[in-house]
C-alpha cells in the first residue's frame, strides 16, 4: 500500500512597508549640440541596470537625459559598444524593455513604447523559430544573474566561474538529469544516469557538491533524485567555494535552480513526449495576466511508463507562480511547487569498498546492458518534494532596492531500494535491500538591500543582508540494511523483496540553524578597474537531540568568511579577474562506533585562489580559469584494533578549465570545453603517510567536450545539435588501487520548428549515448553506476 501523502503546512507572511518615492530626473550638467548628437561617437557601456546605463550614456555622449526613476526600475540593459549615433545607442539600450526614446538634438526623453499597430495588409504567417541559429553555449555571459551575497550582476562581471543553462536548452536537448543539463560543461559531472535515483549528487572540478538552492532556498537533493526540470527557468552551476555566498556547505560549488515566473505576454505551451521503451510524458505550461498588475504561471506535468533501463516511472509535477504589483515600485511574488516521484525496479547502486582490487589487477568487470541482471523488479524509491515561498521586492528609488523572502522546502523519502557490493572482475556481488524513511525540511528567510553610492571619484555597489536557515530531519522508526541476496551482473537476478517496510517517522533527530549577516562592496575605481570586498558572519548551531543526558551531542561554530576580487575591464565585452574565496564546512561531534566517539571535529575552512578571463561577443565567446582549492580531509585511522575518525591531511585540487563557442559560419556554431585537474592528498599525518601524494577519489585528470549546432540551409526551422564528451580515468578510493576506466560518449539531436493550423510547433528528437558505449560511472563514497545504454526521446511542443 502506498503511504499517505503529506499535507503541506501553510506559510504566512505579514509585511508592512511605507513607501515614499520622489520620482527624479537624471540631468547631466552639459549637453552637446544637435548636429553633434547625430554623428557617430565611441560608446562603451557594460551590462548594468537600465537607469545606470542611461546615465552613463548621457555622460559619455554629453546629453540631457530625462526619465522617471519608476519607469526603469527593475530593468537591465545589455552591453553596448562601438561607434554609434545617440539614437542607435539608445535603441540598443532599450531593446525588449517596453520603452522608447525621443531624441531631439542633445535632449533624450525616455517613455513607454506605444502599442504595436495592426498591419494594414494581410501577411503570410511567419515561422517562430525557438531554436535560434548559432546560439553560443556561453551566451549567458551577457545576462544578469542573482549572484547571492554579491547581488544582481552581469555574469561577465562576476569574479568566479558560473555556467547557466536555460529552459530552452533543457527542452531542446530533452535533459532530465544534471548530467544531461550540464553535458557541455566539462567541469560539471554526475555518475547518475537518467531515470535512476541520484544518490550521491554532483561533482564540480572533481569535488562533491551537495549545496542545492531552489529560488535561493536550500534543499537536500542527493539521496533522492534530481529536481524536476519541467518547472525550471534555468539551472546555474557555481564552481568553487561558497562560504561567502551561502555559508556552511561542501566546498565543491553549488547548484542554483530558478523556477519559472509569469511571462510578459500571455502564452500556453503543450508538450507531449516519448522515451524508449514505453515512457510517455505530457506537460502544460501557461502564463496569464489576470490584470495589469497581476500575473500567474502554472505548470502541470506527468511521466508514466517504462524507461530504457526497465525501471517503471510514475511521476507528477505541479507549480504555480504569482506576481502582483502594488504601484510602480513594490512587487509581491509567491511560488508553490510539488513533485511526487516513484521509481520501481531501477538498476542497483554499486559499492566498490569490498572489491578484490589486487586479484583483478585494479580493473572492473565488463559492463552489461541487460537490465534484468542488475534490477530487482519490485524494489522502489519514492520521494515527495515541496517548495513554498513568498516575498517582496521594493524598488526604493533608481539606486536602491530591497528584497525580502521566506520559504520552505521539504523532501520526503521512502526507500525499498537495492544496493550491491561488487566483489571481483567476474562480476559477482552481494546484494542488499535498504529500507528507510525520512523527512527533511529547510526553512529560509532573508532580506537583502542593494544599491549604489558615490564617494568622490569612486562608485560603490553595496549589498548587505541577513537571514536564517534552519534544517530539520526526521528519520523512520524502521531501518533495514541486509545482505538478502547475491548475484552476478551477467546473470539474471530473480530475487524479489518480501519484507514489508515500516515508513512511520520518529521524532526530530537533527535541528541545525545558520544565522548570518553579510556585506559586499564592489568599488569602481574608473572605467576599467573594480574591486570586490565581502565578508559573511555565520553562527551555526546543532541541537542536542540524541535523548542521552550523559552525552552532549550539540555543536556550535561561529565563523567569518571573506571574499576578495579584482576585475579589469579590457573592453566592453572582456573581463580579467583574480579572486580569493573561502568555504566553510560545519564540524561534527563524532558518533559510535568510532573509538573517539564524543570528540568534536571542528569546523574547517577551505581556500580557493582563482584567476580567469571572460569574453562575450556573440561570434566568439569564451571563459577560462586557473584555480587552486585547499580542503581539509577526513579519514578513518586504525590504532591497533580501534578505528578513529580524524581530520588528517589536505586535499588539493588545482587545474585549468576552459569553455568557448565560435560562430564558424552563419549556420554553424562550434563549442569546446575542457578541464585539466591535478588533485593530490597532501600533508597527511604519519598514520596516513601511505596516502601522501595519492589522488582523491573520482578526480580525473582530463575531461573534454566538443559540441556543435547546425542550421540546415534550405529547410527553415531545422537545426541539428550534438556533443562528444571524454571522461578521464579516476580512482574509486584514496588508496588508488581500483580504477574507473576512461570513456567517450556521444549524443545527437534535432529540433524542427514549423507552423500548422495557425499554431507554432516544434518537433524534438534526441539520441543519448549514440554509439551505445558500455562504461562504468563512479562518484560519491566508493560507489558507481553502470552507464546508461543508448536511448531516445521524442517530443512535440505547441504554443497557443
Amino acid at each position: 500500500m502506498r503511504p499517505a501523502r503529506f499535507t503541506p503546512a501553510p506559510l504566512a507572511l505579514a509585511a508592512a512597508i511605507t513607501v515614499a518615492l520622489a520620482p527624479g530626473l537624471a540631468t547631466p550638467a552639459r549637453a552637446q549640440s544637435g548636429s553633434a548628437a547625430a554623428a557617430p561617437i565611441a560608446i562603451d557601456l557594460a551590462p548594468q541596470p537600465l537607469g545606470q546605463a542611461l546615465n552613463e550614456l548621457a555622460r559619455q555622449a554629453n546629453l540631457q537625459m530625462s526619465f522617471p526613476a519608476a519607469l526603469v526600475a527593475g530593468k537591465n540593459a545589455p552591453a553596448v559598444s562601438g561607434r554609434l549615433t545617440v539614437q542607435q545607442a539608445v535603441d540598443r539600450l532599450l531593446a525588449a524593455s517596453g520603452l522608447t526614446a525621443d531624441v531631439q538634438g542633445s535632449s533624450v526623453v525616455v517613455k513607454p513604447a506605444p502599442p504595436a499597430e495592426a498591419a494594414s495588409e494581410p501577411t503570410l504567417p511567419a515561422i517562430k523559430v525557438t531554436a535560434q541559429t548559432g546560439t553560443s553555449p556561453l551566451g549567458y555571459l551577457a545576462k544578469d544573474t542573482a549572484a547571492g551575497a554579491l547581488g544582481n550582476k552581469a555574469l561577465l562581471d562576476t569574479p568566479f566561474s558560473i555556467t547557466v543553462v536555460d529552459s530552452n536548452e533543457i527542452t531542446e536537448r530533452g535533459a532530465k538529469s544534471i548530467g544531461q543539463i550540464f553535458v557541455n560543461d566539462a567541469s560539471v559531472y554526475t555518475p547518475t544516469a537518467s531515470s535512476t535515483t541520484d544518490w550521491w549528487g554532483t561533482q564540480i572540478r572533481g569535488m562533491p557538491v551537495r549545496n542545492s538552492y531552489i529560488d535561493d532556498i536550500p534543499m537536500l537533493l542527493y539521496w533522492g533524485g534530481d529536481f524536476p526540470t519541467e518547472i525550471v527557468e534555468s539551472v546555474s552551476a557555481l564552481k568553487g567555494l561558497t562560504g561567502f555566498m551561502y555559508g556552511f556547505g561542501e566546498p565543491g560549488g553549488a547548484l542554483s535552480y530558478q523556477l519559472k515566473r509569469p511571462k510578459k505576454a500571455d502564452e500556453t505551451t503543450v508538450s507531449l513526449g516519448y522515451r524508449n521503451s514505453s515512457l510517455f510524458s505530457a506537460h502544460v505550461d501557461t502564463s496569464r495576466h489576470l490584470a495589469d498588475d497581476l500575473a500567474v504561471r502554472a505548470n502541470l506535468a506527468t511521466e508514466q511508463g517504462t524507461a530504457y533501463n526497465e525501471s517503471e516511472i510514475d511521476r507528477t509535477v505541479a507549480s504555480l507562480a504569482v506576481d502582483k504589483k502594488f504601484g510602480a515600485s513594490l512587487n509581491w511574488f509567491t511560488t508553490l511547487a510539488y513533485e511526487d516521484n516513484e521509481n520501481r525496479g531501477e538498476p542497483m547502486q554499486f559499492y566498490f569498498s569490498r572489491y578484490d582490487a589486487a586479484g583483478s589487477g585494479g580493473r572492473l568487470p565488463s559492463v552489461t546492458h541487460d537490465y534484468d541482471d542488475i534490477n530487482v523488479d519490485n524494489s522502489y524509491y519514492r520521494t515527495e518534494t515541496l517548495l513554498a515561498s513568498t516575498g517582496l521586492q521594493w524598488q526604493i528609488n533608481d539606486q536602491w532596492n530591497l528584497k525580502y523572502q521566506v520559504g520552505l522546502t521539504r523532501k520526503e523519502h521512502r526507500s525499498n531500494k537495492t544496493f550491491a557490493y561488487l566483489l571481483n572482475q567476474a562480476g559477482d556481488y552481494q546484494g542488499y535491500a535498504y529500507n528507510f524513511a525520512g523527512k527533511l525540511d529547510n526553512l529560509f528567510t532573508q532580506a537583502i538591500l542593494q544599491g549604489t553610492v558615490t564617494t568622490g571619484a569612486l562608485k560603490h555597489e553595496i549589498v548587505g543582508g541577513m537571514g536564517l536557515q534552519r534544517s530539520k530531519e526526521k528519520w523512520g522508526n524502521d531501518w533495514y540494511w541486509s545482505n538478502d541476496f547475491d548475484g552476478n551482473i551477467h546473470q539474471e537476478q530473480t530475487f524479489r523483496i518480501t519484507r514489508a517496510p515500516d515508513f512511520s517517522l520518529g521524532p526530530v533527530s537533527l535541528d541545525a540553524r545558520q544565522t548570518y549577516a553579510f556585506v559586499s562592496d564592489t568599488v569602481h575605481f574608473d572605467e576599467r578597474w573594480q574591486a570586490i570586498v565581502g565578508l559573511r558572519f555565520t553562527d551555526y548551531r546543532l541541537k542536542d537531540l540524541d535523548g542521552d543526558p550523559a552525552n552532549d551531542s550539540s555543536y556550535e561554530a561561529r565563523e567569518t568568511s571573506p571574499t576578495l576580487a579584482l576585475i579589469y575591464k579590457l573592453d566592453a565585452r572582456t573581463r580579467l579577474y583574480g579572486s580569493y574565496i573561502e568555504g566553510l564546512e560545519p564540524g561534527t561531534r563524532i558518533s559510535p562506533p568510532y573509538a573517539n566517539a564524543g570528540d568534536v571535529l571542528g569546523a574547517t575552512v577551505s581556500k580557493q585562489y582563482e584567476v580567469g578571463v571572460k569574453h562575450e561577443s556573440g561570434d566568439l565567446d569564451y571563459a577560462a580559469a586557473l584555480f587552486r582549492v585547499e580542503r581539509s580531509n577526513q579519514m578513518d585511522v586504525l590504532r591497533g584494533t580501534d578505528r578513529y575518525l580524524t581530520q588528517d591531511g589536505l586535499l588539493v585540487y588545482q587545474g585549468l578549465e576552459f569553455s568557448g563557442g565560435y560562430q564558424f559560419t552563419k549556420d554553424l556554431n562550434l563549442g569546446l570545453g575542457a578541464i585539466y585537474l591535478d588533485a593530490t592528498i597532501d600533508k597527511a599525518s604519519s598514520e596516513s603517510a601511505a596516502l601522501e601524494g595519492n589522488k582523491p577519489a573520482y578526480a580525473p585528470r582530463w575531461q573534454v567536450v566538443g559540441n556543435a549546432q547546425y542550421r540546415v540551409p534550405g529547410i527553415a526551422g531545422l537545426k541539428l545539435h550534438g556533443n562528444v564528451r571524454y571522461f578521464g580515468a579516476s580512482y574509486t578510493g584514496e588508496d588508488n588501487t581500483l580504477t574507473i576506466p576512461d570513456r567517450t560518449v556521444a549524443n545527437a539531436g534535432l529540433s524542427y520548428d514549423f507552423r500548422m493550423q495557425n499554431h507554432d510547433l516544434t518537433l524534438l528528437l534526441n539520441v543519448y549515448n549514440l554509439f551505445n558505449t558500455r562504461y562504468w560511472a563512479g562518484g560519491g563514497w566508493s560507489s558507481g553506476n553502470i552507464g546508461e545504454s543508448r536511448n531516445i526521446s521524442l517530443g512535440l511542443t505547441a504554443q497557443f
